[in-house]
């Protein structure tokens, strides 16, 4: 057996990929790879970070409710930054984007910087412990 794949895709839906795009293009700093329709009946908008692919799907008839992370399913996902001086410098630009966060969390196991999207989806931004 070999090792264990690395993520290749997430896929989140979103209410308003007209809200949704644009949120995402500002954080990531850079424009989709793809953006189209499917064969699925729903359009998607796809952003790549290094050798993962984040997709942002809209339905024709999306379910409105809010996104909780105590609802079984996606809990949150991280991004891993290399140590808390990158974190300082996400801090800085997400505040220059606006975007409410919760400052840096240390903890024995590394620190996080948590937020979220325009849909409530929790997003985070991990380094190891120094």
């Amino acid at each position: 057996m070999s090792d264990f794949p690395s993520i290749g895709h997430v896929a989140l839906t979103v209410n308003d990929l007209a809200v949704s795009r644009p949120w995402y293009r500002a954080l990531i700093g850079a424009e989709p790879v793809l953006d189209e329709p499917t064969d699925g009946g729903f359009h998607h908008t796809v952003f790549s970070i290094g050798q993962t692919l984040i997709g942002l799907h809209q339905h024709p008839n999306p379910d409105p409710t809010a996104f909780s992370e105590v609802r079984t399913g996606l809990d949150h996902i991280a991004f891993g930054c290399p140590d808390r001086n990158a974190l300082e410098t996400w801090r800085d630009q997400l505040d220059e984007l606006d975007i409410t966060h919760g400052g840096i969390i240390d903890a024995h196991y590394g620190s996080g910087l948590s937020f979220r999207d325009p849909d409530g989806i929790a997003l985070e931004f991990f380094a190891p412990p120094a």
